[in-house]
């Protein structure tokens, strides 16, 4: 029985080459992005980052050449954001200001601004997994392929969740719109009255 380390040999003894370097630094913009989306946090998305780079680099050696190094960037960053929500989970709800703080401003009047504020509350009440599954193939551009690699799901399975997760964000936008639109019409009743 071959041993991984041996399948998986680098000609300079398993350090990671300057091109493979550079290669993880292409990916650390999706990252971020994907981290911020998970975390919701800045500080806590650049740590999950973080992380998820000194993982990658720690244990490059495990890293298939001829792979996907995207995919597997991705998946590390997967596994250590779920270890991090057990962790929560165990050790209760903690809300931070920013999830709060928009809800104690006045909205915005402009139109697109009030579309993209509803875009993120429905987008927040998803299911995390649907979530998940929405950034990686919509913001960060993964085959239903790659995102099976990622969720470690079938290929089937991405493509029912994303066609549900979709319907769900259409409909919370839409349950959204018809309530302002309520409130609208309420505020020129009263504005028509006085």
């Amino acid at each position: 029985m071959t041993c991984m380390a041996e399948t998986n040999a680098r000609p300079n003894g398993g350090r990671m080459r300057n091109e493979e370097a550079l290669a993880i630094e292409a990916q650390i913009p999706a990252l971020r992005r994907y981290a911020r989306a998970l975390m919701r946090d800045p500080e806590r998305a650049d740590d999950l980052v973080q992380d998820c780079l000194e993982r990658s680099v720690s244990r490059f050696e495990q890293f298939t050449p001829g792979t996907n190094l995207r995919t597997w960037l991705f998946t590390i960053m997967h596994n250590l954001y779920c270890d991090e929500m057990r962790r929560v989970r165990r050790r209760g709800p903690h809300v931070p200001v920013s999830e709060w703080e928009s809800s104690a401003q006045t909205p915005p009047t402009q139109s697109s601004a009030v579309e993209m504020r509803e875009f993120e509350e429905a987008f927040k009440r998803l299911p995390e997994r649907d979530q998940q599954l929405l950034m990686l193939v919509a913001v960060e551009g993964f085959s239903y392929e790659e995102v099976s690699e990622v969720l470690d799901v079938a290929v089937g399975t991405v493509k029912s969740r994303l066609f549900r997760a979709r319907g769900r964000l259409r409909a919370l936008q839409e349950e959204r719109r018809a309530r302002r639109d309520q409130h609208d019409m309420a505020e020129l009743r009263v504005a028509a009255q006085a």
